[in-house]
């Protein structure tokens, strides 16, 4: 490595994007043609980022298999943020093998984190974890180390284990001081002020109030029963009946909390299950049908009694009843929850963090679009959505279930 492509190498990794690239703007070799790449990335240019890239590793040769791995691993940081979930993971985990083959232990942490922040976006927890145990947090340079941190505070952020978030948030806080690097340092700030921001809304004995996410924690620990409408389930404590494939079934289990420990009227259950329809005889059987497979269902943590006007939930060792819901409450408010993160999304890229088909997420985006709601721009396969600022709208710590296909 030449001293000019030391020098920007030094430049970018303490962020001083511009002083990096007047000192390879104008050269064309392949190690040049990455740093500038990598720096067209973190300055937004992501289009442009990506064809330096792409002629970078192609201009490496077939000896220069680390250097070629490096360009494969900025391609897809360049992807995960402008959240391309469709780029291919393999690509990365096999630049990673390579790395750590020949090596280069930093940039394969790099690649490890890039993988783990992946696996966060689409949901699998567990995944993760495993990725991530496979890296030595201690052994990792100050930058490394907030990322490290950052992962991991996403992971406990998720499964709602406040005070292991608050520990590793601590941690990437440090960490992130040390390197002096403003972004990062900004970043381990949002995450932390997730922590002060409403992650919940309890709905109790006809009162509502919000929660932040350790008040969550504590709510799902309590031993009530907790009908979460944010994961769709039943639950108390460790026992849950999930419900996600059966929105009927929630929908009757959510209205019947919402009244405990009162009655939900017969009316009013069939106007909430089965979309504002009249109780009439046929759905007033329909009801008594899809009560019972709900008591069927909840068996193990409540009964549901008939009454007079309608049904009553009757929880198993007279137990509180409550419903956990979304601090803000919208129609397709699963997809808003992602684009609430501030990055523009594709169609295709909601559909695999949602775990729903394309067609069902491009109809929400339809929707929403329609309402203004969301917005796009581009066309084609280029076409991306964002939202506007919604202060105080939820995150994704609580995301709920896939969408229904309709």
């Amino acid at each position: 490595m030449d001293s000019m492509i030391a020098a920007a190498a030094r430049l970018l990794a303490m962020g001083d994007l511009l002083g990096a690239l007047k000192r390879v703007a104008l050269r064309e070799d392949p190690p040049a043609l990455a740093l500038r790449g990598i720096v067209m990335a973190q300055m937004g240019d992501f289009e442009r980022a990506k064809v330096l890239l792409k002629m970078a590793a192609r201009a490496f040769g077939p000896r220069e298999a680390v250097a070629r791995a490096r360009c494969v691993v900025a391609e897809a940081e360049i992807a995960l943020v402008s959240r391309d979930l469709a780029w291919p993971p393999k690509a990365l985990a096999a630049a990673r093998g390579t790395l750590e083959a020949h090596g280069d232990r930093l940039n394969a942490a790099h690649a490890r984190h890039l993988e783990v922040r992946r696996l966060l976006l689409i949901g699998q927890l567990d995944e993760a974890q495993t990725l991530l145990a496979g890296s030595d947090a201690a052994a990792l340079p100050p930058p490394l180390r907030a990322a490290h941190e950052l992962a991991q505070a996403g992971i406990a952020i998720r499964r709602l284990h406040t005070a292991v978030a608050r520990a590793t948030l601590l941690r990437a806080r440090e960490a992130a001081a040390r390197t002096g690097i403003p972004g990062l340092m900004a970043e381990v700030e949002t995450v932390a002020n997730a922590l002060a921001r409403p992650a919940g809304r309890l709905i109790a004995r006809g009162t509502e109030r919000m929660l932040l996410l350790e008040e969550v924690e504590a709510l799902l620990a309590s031993g009530v029963v907790v009908v979460d409408a944010c994961r769709y389930m039943v639950r108390n404590g460790a026992a849950t009946v999930p419900l996600t494939t059966r929105p009927v079934l929630f929908t009757l289990a959510r209205t019947l909390a919402e009244a405990w420990p009162g009655d939900a009227p017969r009316a009013a259950l069939i106007a909430a299950a089965f979309r504002g329809k009249e109780a009439d005889e046929s759905y007033r059987a329909r009801l008594r049908v899809e009560i019972g497979r709900l008591r069927s269902e909840i068996q193990p943590l409540a009964d549901i009694k008939a009454t007079k006007d309608g049904f009553a939930l009757v929880p198993r060792d007279g137990r509180e009843v409550v419903v956990l819901a979304p601090p803000v409450e919208e129609y397709y408010g699963e997809v808003l929850a992602f684009l609430a993160d501030g990055e523009a999304w594709s169609s295709s890229a909601l559909a695999i963090a949602l775990g729903s088909s394309p067609r069902t997420v491009q109809r929400a985006l339809d929707a929403l679009a329609e309402a203004g709601k969301v917005h796009s721009f581009g066309r084609g396969p280029a076409r991306r959505w964002t939202i506007p600022s919604l202060p105080g709208f939820p995150s994704t710590l609580l995301l709920p279930a896939p969408l229904p296909a309709g």
